[in-house]
């Protein structure tokens, strides 16, 4: 199947390896919700044109399809089929899940050699499963690292809030075969790496081309004013973690010059960080 219009956005990093960006629908997550501990006054004026009267913001569910000379990779797979009417409503969970935003963009889920998830909660992970529990990329390695999984299928109340466990469990057993302990090159020029802070396992996925370098830090990166490492959300499990990491992986991004894809950004998911002062700015592509 060849990629056309619908594909939200497209680069070609040089070297054979290109990454697409599809937006596998859209959903609200309460905004104070997601701006944690920072207070209203800082980031009121940020989401004017945004919030809505149940004092929720609108999240993209983004997915990126890399290409490479070895083979496809993709990256998240959003909220999926499995989900009940009162929390599609709950949630204004709207617009194409994966596997339909896949084919209308022209990509075959059946040719995706690895699924790379920055974590497992419920809208990341929700898509490795078709409405009637197959496996929504029937051939594809599910990379994932051990320690998500461990928390993932955990006891602990506060942990798990934010996981579907149920859905996961059915995943489990051919999930196990993408489980890594640390940095991992999926295939070449596409590896993950490690970083905590949002959840125990989450990771950042970097994709490597010939003139060019993508960078998707998940959760760690949601929304624009996320560049600021001290700008958390309340999601965040291990948000001292997270403060940490982000100036690292930040730092990193700028000294590189990667282009960011942001996780659940709507309008302006790519872009560049730039330094301001002893925090960042993104700046839209």
């Amino acid at each position: 199947m060849g990629m056309n219009d619908r594909v939200d956005w497209r680069r070609d990093l040089g070297g054979g390896t290109s990454v697409a960006l599809v937006q596998a629908g859209t959903f609200r997550s309460d905004a104070g919700a997601l701006f944690g501990p920072v207070p209203r006054v800082l980031w009121g004026r940020l989401v004017t044109e945004e919030i809505d009267a149940d004092n929720r913001l609108l999240q993209a569910l983004n997915c990126l399809l890399v290409e490479t000379p070895a083979g496809r990779v993709l990256v998240e797979t959003g909220i999926g089929e499995r989900v009940s009417d009162k929390v599609r409503t709950m949630r204004e969970y709207r617009g194409d899940s994966v596997v339909p935003a896949l084919e209308a963009a022209g990509f075959d889920p059946a040719s995706v050699d690895v699924v790379a998830m920055s974590h497992l909660h419920f809208d990341h992970a929700g898509g490795l499963l078709r409405a009637d529990g197959s496996r929504a990329f029937p051939r594809a390695r599910v990379v994932a690292q051990r320690a998500e999984w461990e928390i993932a299928l955990g006891t602990n109340s506060r942990l798990v809030a934010s996981y579907d466990q149920p859905e996961l469990r059915l995943a489990r057993d051919w999930g196990a075969e993408g489980w890594v302990d640390g940095e991992r090159e999926l295939l070449p020029g596409v590896s993950v790496i490690p970083t905590g802070g949002h959840s125990a396992g989450h990771q950042a996925v970097l994709v490597r081309g010939g003139r060019e370098t993508v960078a998707f830090f998940g959760d760690l990166f949601m929304r624009p004013w996320s560049a600021n490492p001290r700008w958390v959300t309340a999601f965040d499990d291990f948000p001292l973690d997270s403060v940490a990491v982000k100036d690292e992986r930040f730092r990193q991004a700028v000294d590189e010059q990667w282009t960011i894809v942001l996780s659940h950004e709507s309008r302006r998911p790519i872009g560049r960080l730039v330094p301001d002062r002893d925090r960042f700015l993104y700046e839209p592509a």
